[in-house]
């Protein structure tokens, strides 16, 4: 295989989460003073575009880059997965009901025999 992989470089990573505190400060800062004069739809859109501002800035430094690679693989490996049949969920639930069930009848029964007890020697 010759597979080439360039190494992606990352300049100024102090200065960009600066911009980006900045940008999320500032938001909140704004959805604050203008609370009054603009409508919630309009402060709601700014914010969805500042924070989307925030997160590009944010991909393009180093560790927001490997958060990105860490959800495309997560979801590569959620695509594996062999999720159960219908059958086997309803199955294996009522075998957790179940058991549950039963679980409850012991822990009532014990319950019961001991606080009989301690009525008898209580008196």
């Amino acid at each position: 295989m010759n597979a080439k992989t360039e190494a992606v470089e990352f300049r100024l990573d102090g200065l960009k989460w600066l911009v980006i505190i900045a940008l999320i400060i500032g938001g909140a800062v704004a959805n604050s003073y203008y609370s009054a004069e603009f409508p919630v739809l309009y402060r709601v859109l700014a914010l969805v575009a500042v924070g989307g501002v925030a997160c590009f800035i944010a991909i393009n430094t180093a560790k927001g880059y490997s958060f990105w690679e860490l959800l495309k693989a997560a979801q590569i490996e959620i695509r594996k997965v062999v999720w159960p049949t219908r059958q086997e969920t309803i199955q294996t639930t009522l075998i957790v009901v179940a058991v549950v069930f039963v679980a409850a009848l012991i822990l009532w029964g014990l319950d019961a025999f001991f606080g009989y007890l301690a009525s008898m020697i209580i008196g």
